[in-house]
Order: structure tokens, then sequence, then C-alpha cells
């Protein structure tokens, strides 16, 4: 079971048993490394507030949420300022996961929060690779002197899995030695077959909402113009169905910036269509 402490909020057609769902949902409420605009430690509980304002139906996959048999376990408590505690907290708690024979769905938060999954996913699945949705690189080795830095986390991951077992989809910003790192491994994907190097892997999905365009997704910690549509991302996720995705996760909504609510909206349909993915 599950270490928790856990706040008491559900999302709308979970299956309340942990011990017969297959996907277990974790909320990471975690900010402590953001560099411009704070907040996203807020969005777990608000997604699952906006998820009863979802229709339970898929009609691109064709499924209902029933159909993806997955738990809501809430919120973790992460002991604010310290975080290195919090990375571990994450990490034991998905362990619990994966040792149940379960996969996690983590809702961010900020994108630190994907190493601590990746550092527990990958000690009991093997053959692991990532593909990663993002405006971002991701890439640098640290942020003002301070490696745990959400502009990092790739990096990080890559020192996990291999370099050659990430891809980027919706990159769109970095500096010049974090294109050059995506350039020299070929991390970065234009098209669905680049992704097809990836179909023997076991596959993590981490999405940082802010591979959408601001003027779907403006509720973001650092938005950067020139994104993908909520069409196209779903895309991207029908075509990943037919790969082994063992964890997923979804990142970076910064719910207080945008006070028509459409950004936590749209955060909740990706999760919506995610979770048919898997």
């Amino acid at each position: 079971m599950l270490r928790g402490p856990f706040l008491d909020r559900s999302w709308m057609a979970q299956n309340p048993s942990y011990d017969s769902a297959d996907i277990i949902m974790l909320g990471l409420p975690f900010d402590g490394t953001v560099s411009y605009r704070s907040g996203s430690r807020f969005a777990p509980e608000q997604i699952r507030l906006a998820s009863w304002g979802l229709e339970e139906y898929s009609p691109v996959f064709d499924k209902e949420l029933a159909d993806v048999n997955f738990h809501d376990a809430g919120d973790l408590e992460f002991p604010l300022g310290n975080t290195y505690k919090t990375i571990e907290q994450i990490r034991l708690n998905v362990e619990d996961i994966y040792k149940d024979g379960k996969k996690v769905f983590g809702i961010g938060g900020e994108h630190l929060v994907t190493l601590p999954e990746i550092q527990a996913v990958s000690r009991y699945v093997d053959n692991l690779a990532i593909v990663h949705f993002d405006a971002h690189t991701d890439l640098r080795e640290e942020y003002l002197g301070e490696e745990m830095s959400h502009s990092a986390v790739i990096r990080h991951c890559s020192k996990i899995v291999g370099a050659e077992n990430i891809k980027q989809i919706g990159i769109r910003s970095g500096m010049k030695e974090e294109w050059e790192f995506m350039k020299k491994h070929n991390t970065l994907c234009h098209k669905f077959s680049d992704l097809d190097c990836l179909k023997c892997k076991n596959i993590f999905v981490t999405v940082d909402l802010d591979c959408l365009d601001t003027s779907i997704m403006p509720g973001t910690g650092t938005p950067e113009a020139g994104g993908m549509t909520f069409k196209e991302l779903n895309d991207w996720f029908y075509y990943l169905k037919d790969f082994n995705i063992v964890g997923a996760d979804v990142v970076e909504l910064a719910p207080d910036y945008d006070s028509s609510g459409a950004s936590t909206a749209v955060a909740t349909k990706v999760i919506r269509e995610l979770l048919m993915a898997m």
C-alpha cells in the first residue's frame, strides 16, 4: 500500500479501490524550483474539481474512463521548502505503486516531479524510454547553480534511461547547448514515425502543458508562443496508444494565471485523453 499522507480529493469515474485498479493517479503539488511564475502546486486540486465538468466518454478513443480502471490516491503532502525530501517522498510512493504491479499517473506540480517518478519506475521496469511533450528542452545541467531544477529534469532523466531512449515533441525554446544535445542524440520528433524506434520499449509519457500554444494554455508557469493545438497533442496520444505505456504524468498547469478556468479545463481533458492511451 502507499505511504501517504494524502489530502482527500477524487477524480470523477475513478475506481475507489486501490487494490483492484491498474493505474494509480497521484497528485504531486510541488513547485519549489519554478524559475518564473509559481503556482503549479495548486493544479492537482483544481484539476480534480474541473474533472466533474468533463464527459466520461472520449469519442477519439471510443472509451469511457471506467474502461481505464484507475484509482485516484489523492495529493501527496510535501514539506514546504525541502526539494530533496519532496523528491524522496515521491520516489518512495511511486515505488510502492510498481511493487504492487500498477502504473502511475502523476499530476503536477512542476516538471521536476518527473525525475523521482523515473527513478522509481526504472527500478521495476526494464528497457525504459521517455516521450517528452514540452515547449522547453529541460536539458540544462543546472539552473543558477542548482541542479535540482525543473529546467534540468530531462537531462537528469537521460542519465537514468540513456539519451538515446528519449524523444521530445513540441520543443521550441532552450539554450544553444540544449539544442546541440538534442541534435547529438536525435531526440527531437517532427512526425509520428519518429517514435517508431521506441515500439520495443516501455514508455513513460511526460506532458508539460506549455507544449500547447499560449492561446490555449495561458495558465502555465513559463508560457511560450508557437505551440501545438489540443488536437495536435491528442493526435500524438492516439498514435501512442499502440505503444507500451507504463506510466505518465501531466505537469505545469498554474491555474491562477487563467482566471477564466479554461486552462484548467484543457489540462483536465489532456489527462482524460492520455489515460485513454494507456
